[in-house]
């Protein structure tokens, strides 16, 4: 291949786009309300009206959401929050900042998502709530979650930073996009999620009018009246300039999906004979727009496969390396290797292969011969 191979191919995305995206950022420019300026009212607007949700409220990244939906629910320190051990750090990340106690817990094997078998015993008297994961595009089975959570008058956050515009098909055959669900959805726009801005974002859904009063609030320094703080809030705001983007590529987003499983649907198709390679596994509660295609690497060959495929060009990734309850940073909360053998063994297991928009057939080719090869060659 001549081309260089990338994870995520934001130059042609943009370049797709780019008349429209220009207008925007100009317009944006000429406006000079870089802060809440109008294109932040309609960017709000428009992701509550396209996720059928009553409320919507922008910040300036995902990570703040998730901190803002816990304050907003009145966690108090030394309260605890079930989270999985499988995750990118922000979604622990929060809940220490916050003086939370996090109750780690395991995750499916197949979906990644965490393992609500296991909810029950972990529930206590100081529980006060449940952040499930929407992980690499699908949601988790929130029916069975949520069942338990009402049962104990637990609250739901859903993590949608990889997940935005995947629908969870309730038993009943209806739909709800994923962050809608719970007491309430935080997603990010980091530039590689399914919907991305230049640079950072973020924000908050959910369907309960006076809970996105208080997070409107809490985003905004506490305070609903200029100079009148009613309570202790943060400071983030999702810019004018990113909301100009976000606005023109929330209209493609369903095109964006659809091109992410048109190139995991080549992968699953081609790949599906490698019995020691198991491809994403799709739930049946939920539909799938692969932020990342997660594959799991059998007999401990998975560094090899990531060292023979970067030798020919094509990058790969490893989401994640270490499981949060052994990170240096969180091993203070007690835990050991071997609490959570499942998220412990995907952390050797997993490796992500390019999944982008722009993907053309004749790499994604490649990708997949290479990969056929490694396994043929019993590398």
């Amino acid at each position: 291949m001549n081309n260089t191979i990338q994870m995520v191919d934001l130059k042609s995305q943009y370049l797709k786009i780019k008349s429209e995206v220009d207008e925007a950022l100009l317009k944006a420019v000429e406006d000079t309300a870089y802060i809440n300026g109008p294109q932040v009212k309609s960017f709000t607007e428009n992701l509550k009206k396209y996720n059928q949700v009553s409320a919507a409220v922008t910040c300036a990244n995902g990570t703040d959401a998730l901190q803002i939906a816990m304050m907003a629910l009145d966690f108090k320190p030394g309260d605890e929050v079930i989270v999985p051990a499988f995750t990118y750090i922000a979604t622990v990340e929060v809940i220490a900042l916050l003086g939370l106690i996090p109750k780690f817990i395991d995750v499916k094997a197949d979906t990644f998502e965490l393992d609500h078998t296991l909810l029950e015993g972990l529930i206590s008297e100081r529980t006060v709530g449940i952040v499930p994961v929407h992980l690499f595009g699908q949601c988790s089975n929130m029916e069975a979650i949520l069942k338990i959570a009402n049962k104990h008058h637990i609250a739901v956050i859903e993590d949608t930073a990889q997940a935005m515009g995947a629908k969870y098909i309730f038993e009943d055959h209806t739909e709800a996009f994923a962050g809608t669900i719970g007491d309430v959805g935080t997603t990010s726009f980091f530039p590689s999620k399914n919907l991305g801005c230049f640079g950072d974002g973020g924000a908050l859904l959910t369907q309960n009018l006076e809970l996105s009063e208080k997070i409107n609030i809490i985003a905004n320094h506490g305070q609903r009246k200029k100079y009148h703080h009613e309570t202790i809030g943060v400071n983030s705001r999702l810019d004018t300039v990113q909301a100009a983007i976000l606005d023109v590529k929330l209209k493609y987003l369903d095109d964006y999906s659809m091109a992410r499983q048109l190139v995991a649907g080549r992968y699953d198709e081609s790949l599906a004979g490698i019995e020691e390679l198991i491809t994403p596994v799709k739930a049946v509660y939920s539909t799938h727009v692969y932020n990342q295609y997660t594959c799991r690497v059998a007999d401990g060959r998975r560094d090899k496969l990531k060292a023979y495929l970067q030798e020919r060009g094509i990058p790969t990734m490893v989401y994640y390396p270490i499981p949060v309850h052994l990170q240096q940073a969180y091993l203070t909360y007690g835990y050991k290797e071997g609490d959570f053998p499942v998220a412990e063994q995907l952390c050797k297991d997993v490796i992500s292969l390019p999944i982008h928009t722009e993907m053309k057939d004749d790499v994604q080719e490649f990708i997949i011969q290479q990969v056929i090869s490694f396994f043929n060659n019993g590398k």
